[in-house]
C-alpha cells in the first residue's frame, strides 16, 4: 500500500471512529464516512465493500500490528497503530487500549459495542491460541480445549469492560497481571 492509500484509509478509519462515538452503527451511511474523511464514493469502495468490511478490517489491522510487533517482523507493513512494541501480547493489547489508539475505546464502550465485540472476539482467538502455552499450567487437564480457549476469550474481554468501565485507573500493567491471575 503506497502513502496515498494508507492516509487515505487512516482518513476512513478516523471517520468512522468519530461517527460510532456519535450514532449507532445502523445509522451511519457511507456517504456520512465519505464526506467525514473528504473523500470520494469511489475511493471508499476500492478500500471497503461495506463498512461491516471496514469494521471488521481495522479490528484486523489492530492484531495484524500486534501479530507483526510480537514477531519484530521487518516488513513494509505500516499500521495504523504505532508504537515500540516491547510488552507481552496482552500488556501491548492493554497499552492501545489505554492511548485509546484510532479511538478504539470509542468502539468498545460505544452502544455499537457488540459488534466490534465479534470481530475482537475472532481476532482474540488467534491471539489466544498462539499463545496458550502461557495458560498450561493453570488449565485442569479434563478441560476440553475448545472450552478452555473460549474462557481465556471471555476472561480477557470481560475484563476489558470492567477496566473501561471503572475509568481504568490500573495501569496496563497491573490489569495484565489481573487477567493472568484469574484465568
Amino acid at each position: 500500500m503506497d502513502r496515498r492509500q494508507r492516509k487515505t484509509r487512516e482518513a476512513i478509519f478516523s471517520a468512522f471512529t468519530e461517527l460510532l462515538s456519535k450514532k449507532d452503527f445502523n445509522q451511519i451511511t457511507v456517504g456520512e464516512i465519505i464526506d467525514s474523511a473528504d473523500i470520494g464514493r469511489a475511493t471508499f469502495y476500492a478500500h471497503f465493500e461495506t463498512k461491516d468490511f471496514l469494521l471488521k478490517e481495522f479490528c484486523e489491522e489492530l492484531f495484524c500490528h500486534i501479530f507483526d510487533t510480537e514477531k519484530n517482523t521487518q516488513n513494509n507493513h505500516k499500521h495504523i497503530f504505532a508504537c515500540d512494541g516491547s510488552a507481552s501480547v496482552f500488556l501491548h493489547l492493554f497499552q492501545h487500549l489505554q492511548k485509546n489508539d484510532n479511538n478504539i475505546l470509542t468502539l468498545l464502550s460505544s452502544q455499537n459495542n457488540e459488534l466490534f465485540m465479534r470481530y475482537f472476539k475472532n481476532n482474540l482467538e488467534i491471539l489466544i491460541e498462539s499463545h496458550l502455552s502461557l495458560f498450561d499450567c493453570s488449565k485442569k487437564k479434563d478441560i476440553p480445549y475448545s472450552f478452555w480457549k473460549n474462557h481465556i476469550i471471555s476472561t480477557f474481554v470481560e475484563t476489558i469492560r470492567w477496566w473501561i468501565d471503572n475509568g481504568m485507573k490500573e495501569s496496563p500493567e497491573l490489569i495484565t497481571e489481573y487477567f493472568f491471575m484469574v484465568v
